[in-house]
């Protein structure tokens, strides 16, 4: 007896184990869901998702959730997207929010949007009510010199249809202030751009900025304008000074070439001082020279000296007559 009754106990044990590891890894709760909320699936199928490592939960929720909103989506396409890595519940609540904003939106495009790497989700909602991009002050410069800045508010609207591939916020405020700093250069004066700003708005609503990105324009308003530097008078200031430096680095080299060429030319005199004290030098060689040939005799040679001292005689008396000043009697 004592027997029988423990062998009872082992298989209820045993029993035990079994089930908690069948409802491990069977998700019977899961399967009861479903069929109470009227999707059809099969237990097999939710062990073939525990086989392939798929979590049965992730998959069977968003289906539940999407019969119930009447969406007509598979077992097999919320599995496939669950193993490309996709949100299969941020899919079914895109294509639930579509759906209720009578948005066309196929399963495969929004999948696609998904797997994009984009919230599809935010998306669809932002087709439904648009977003406002607000720009940071853009700075151009009018035709006057005078820089002007804007802010400006870009109210868009997701285009889903180019959401796969479009540019995103950044091209369109990238384009949107690309067409600000435009049709400010072209302004004759900044006074034109204050007084009619929406001058700006209307020039880059008619360019089509959207076009390639994943939203729409729906309109661009000017929030803000203010002066800033005069960056005419800046630039007017900045090229006379360098035209300064530019003539007075010009002054500066003239300078140095006449140096150069006076102390060229005081070199050349020199030069030439030294070859007349060097044939000076040679005068009284040459004279003993024709003195012992007998080309030339000593009185010839005493009347050479006589010349030579009237001559300096000559010129002292006339260098100490330059130097006397005139006299005023006279």
């Amino acid at each position: 007896m004592n027997a029988g009754v423990a062998l009872l106990i082992i298989a209820i044990v045993l029993g035990i184990i079994v089930l908690a590891v069948l409802f491990t890894f069977v998700p019977v709760m899961l399967w009861v869901s479903a069929l109470a909320a009227g999707v059809k699936v099969s237990i097999f199928t939710l062990v073939g998702m525990r086989l392939r490592r798929v979590t049965p939960s992730r998959v069977i929720n968003p289906l539940i959730k999407a019969h119930k909103a009447g969406i007509n989506v598979t077992t097999n396409q919320l599995e496939s997207h669950y193993l490309a890595g996709g949100n299969v519940d941020r899919v079914v609540n895109a294509l639930i929010a579509a759906h209720r904003a009578n948005i066309e939106l196929p399963f495969e495009r929004c999948a696609a949007i998904d797997l994009a790497g984009r919230d599809v989700l935010d998306a669809v909602q932002m087709s439904v009510n648009p977003k406002v991009i607000e720009t940071p002050f853009i700075a151009g410069v009018a035709m006057n010199g005078i820089e002007v800045k804007a802010k400006a508010r870009i109210t868009v609207r997701a285009n889903i249809e180019r959401l796969v591939g479009g540019a995103g916020e950044e091209t369109v405020v990238a384009r949107v202030g690309e067409g600000i700093v435009s049709t400010i250069g072209s302004s004759e004066s900044h006074k034109k751009v204050l007084e009619n700003p929406d001058l700006i708005s209307q020039t880059v609503l008619s360019k089509g900025l959207d076009a390639g990105t994943a939203f729409e324009i729906l309109s661009i308003d000017i929030a803000d304008v203010d002066i800033g530097k005069n960056i005419g008078a800046e630039l007017q200031t900045e090229q006379a000074e360098a035209d300064k430096k530019i003539a007075q680095a010009k002054a500066e080299e003239r300078r140095a070439m006449a140096v150069a060429l006076e102390q060229e030319m005081k070199a050349k005199v020199q030069e030439m001082r030294a070859k007349v004290v060097e044939s000076e030098a040679t005068v009284p060689l040459a004279l003993a020279e024709a003195l012992r040939e007998g080309n030339i005799g000593v009185m010839d040679y005493m009347n050479y000296q006589n010349i030579s001292a009237d001559t300096d005689m000559r010129g002292s008396i006339g260098k100490m007559s330059g130097d006397q000043k005139p006299n005023d009697k006279d």
